[in-house]
This record gives structure tokens, sequence and C-alpha cells, in this order.
């Protein structure tokens, strides 16, 4: 098995990425519950205004973060998306088959648990949450495990990850908007129509494309749908070419790598897990917004990615990946319930209650750590098989 230096890279990132989430989360929590609390909420929710050309924007820390620093870390994903398509896992049908299968049942089996439980009242719009898997975390507690597990599982579970956060990005485009400005809307469409003409027209330089990027993100955080969509939108305009040394994409995500793993998704864990819990906050687990978010992540995940990948196997479209077999796959399947990043994200947009948020944040990170102890304990307990692309 071919395996470029891109992947290599990529794959290395987010497992170390992960392992500093999980840290962050920790100090958040720990940090939140403590004296300090009431101080370190205060910081995130400190308001920052920024004015240029006539342009004014005042939002909080957070919303800095959820709004700007994250349209950059969509910005990464949308860029890997590009390349798996152009040259990577999906880029052969026929391999792509079996991720694409298992993150569609990935998505819609947990979206209809929580949405079964929620039918007609007013959490019913969190069916989104349990949707979503963190790819950082997954890897990096699938890197835990080092060589026991073959690559071909590795790649398997990021390609999936991969598909799972462009359906979140579809959507959050689509079911999270707060009332669209058409006319902010077409002006951030219209430059992205701009940019794809660019790239068309063979123009590679990435200033050319961050600038009007910037201006594009704008809009759209003024239209009314989500402004991190901008991140993916941009992702899908830089070229990609077959040259890796002189392929704007291949740059842009080279060098967002460490930044996104190391800075922006550590500060999204600090100011978005800190969480004060209150007294007997564990009653509001058995809610039907926490329930549906557990058992969407927890139950819904692997048995929506398990059913979808076993039908599309059982139709001989595809077949399991070299190396792996069905109790790998069930133990990846499980990884896929960490949410986390992507499901606390969506719980912000899902949501305008503080209380409802918080409890949906609980629910995520008890779900995510289940799902973390279950799938390393069903992937430790198996025997390898022996894989010659390892």
């Amino acid at each position: 098995m071919i395996i470029t230096r891109l992947y290599k890279e990529f794959f290395d990132s987010e497992k170390t990425a992960g392992i500093i989430l999980l840290f962050c989360t920790v100090a958040a929590i720990l940090i939140a519950n403590s004296g300090w609390g009431s101080d370190y909420i205060h910081i995130w929710q400190a308001h920052f205004n920024f004015s240029f050309a006539g342009l004014k924007l005042d939002y909080s820390l957070q919303h800095w973060i959820n709004d700007g620093l994250m349209t950059i870390f969509f910005l990464l994903v949308g860029l890997e998306i590009e390349r798996e398509l152009y040259k990577g896992e999906l880029a052969n049908i026929k391999n792509a088959l079996l991720p694409i299968a298992a993150a569609v049942g990935g998505m819609l089996v947990p979206a209809a648990i929580h949405f079964y439980f929620n039918k007609d009242t007013i959490t019913q719009s969190g069916f989104g949450i349990p949707m979503a898997t963190d790819i950082a975390f997954a890897l990096g507690m699938l890197a835990l495990l080092g060589n026991r597990i073959p690559f071909a599982l590795k790649i398997f579970l990021t390609a999936l990850a991969i598909i799972d956060d462009l359906g979140a990005i579809i959507i959050i485009a689509f079911f999270y908007n707060e009332g669209i400005a058409w006319a902010y809307l077409g002006a951030s469409l219209g430059i992205f129509a701009l940019l794809m003409i660019l790239n068309k027209a063979g123009i590679k330089s990435l200033f050319l494309y961050i600038l009007p990027g910037i201006i594009m993100w704008y809009c759209m955080l003024q239209s009314g749908v989500h402004a991190t969509i901008t991140g993916v939108l941009l992702a899908f305009a830089i070229p990609f070419g077959k040259d890796d040394n002189k392929n704007p994409s291949y740059i842009l995500q080279h060098a967002l790598h460490k930044p996104v793993s190391y800075i922006i998704l550590p500060v999204f864990a600090l100011a978005n897990t800190g969480i004060i819990l209150i007294p007997y906050w564990y009653y509001n687990l058995s809610s039907d917004n926490s329930i549906g978010i557990i058992l969407g992540l927890l139950i819904g995940k692997p048995l929506g990615i398990l059913l979808f990948s076993w039908l599309i196997i059982k139709l001989k479209w595809t077949g399991l990946p070299t190396g792996v077999n069905w109790k790998m796959i069930t133990g990846a399947s499980v990884l896929a319930g960490i949410g986390f990043t992507m499901s606390i994200f969506i719980s912000h947009l899902a949501f305008t209650d503080p209380g409802l948020i918080e409890f949906s944040k609980i629910a995520v990170l008890i779900a995510s750590l289940l799902a973390t102890l279950i799938g390393l304990m069903i992937l430790a307990t198996g025997k390898r098989i022996k894989d010659e692309s390892s």
C-alpha cells in the first residue's frame, strides 16, 4: 500500500492532537470547578471588537474562537477531503464505498435515535449533536494501541471521520442558521464563484485565494449561515495538482497541520469545555436530550457503521480492507462515537439556552469517554491479522 507523506503527517499530527485535547479538556473542567471558575468563564465571555475599512465586528472571545479560529480548522478538513478525493482513499471508488457507507450509517442512525427521544420538544434541534466523529480524538486514542492495529484500519477510520465531518458541515449549512440575509449570502457565494474561476484559470498564488477568502468569511458571518462553512468552500477553491511541491492545496495543508493541532483545537477545548458542574448535575443525564446524545454516540454510531458496512459488503460492492476483520471494524466504529469537537460545536448551534448547551456538552463528554474505553478494549483484545501494508 502506497502511503503519501502528507497522509503520514496528517495522521501523526491528529493522534498527538488527541492527547493534547484530552489534557486541555480535563484542565478546563478542573479550573471551571475550582475557586477560579468564575474568572475562567469570564475570560472566554469577554468581548473584543475589530474594525477595518468600515467593517465592524464585536464578539466574545469564545465567539471569535468558534466562528473565526474554527473556520481555519474547517479549512484544513476541507483540504484533507480534497486530497482524499484526488489521490487518497476516496480516489478509488471501490475503496471509498466502505468508509462512505459507514459514515452515512454513522450519521443517520444516531440522528434518528436522538430524534426519536426528542421529537416535538424544544430539544429536537439537537439531532445533529451525536452525528459527528472527532478526528483528532478518535485517531489519538487509536494511536495508543500502536502496531497492534493494521494501518488499513487507521485509514478506514480517518476516511470515515473525514466523510463524517463533511456530513456535519452539510447539516450545519442547511439546519443551523439564524435566518438568511440573502444579500450577504449572495456576495459570499459570488466570491466563491470568482475563486473557482481563478482555479480553472490556473492561478496558483495562495494570496489571491486567502484575501478574498477572508472577505467571503465576513459575508458568510453576516448572512446567517455559519461562517465556518467558508473554510470548506475556500478549500475546494484552492487548486490541487499532481506535483506536491508546487501544489497550493498541499502547501497550505502542510502549513496548517501544526497550528490547528497544537493551537486551534486545544484553544477550542479550553474555551468550550469549562463546564461548571452544578449540584446534582447528573440528574439531567436522564433527560431526553442527554439520552439521545449518549445513546446516539455510544450505540447509534457503531450500529449505523456496522449495519451499513455489512450491507454494502453483502451486496459485494466492496470488501474489508487488507488485514482488517469485523472485530477491528467494530472497535473502530465504537471509537467513532467520540464526538467531542464537532458535537460540542453543534451543541452551540442547536441551542441558545446556556443550560441546555452545558448539559449537552456533559452528555457528549460522557459518551465520548465510554466510547474510548469500550473501543480500545475491543481492539486491544482482538487478534491481529498479518498486514503486509503496515
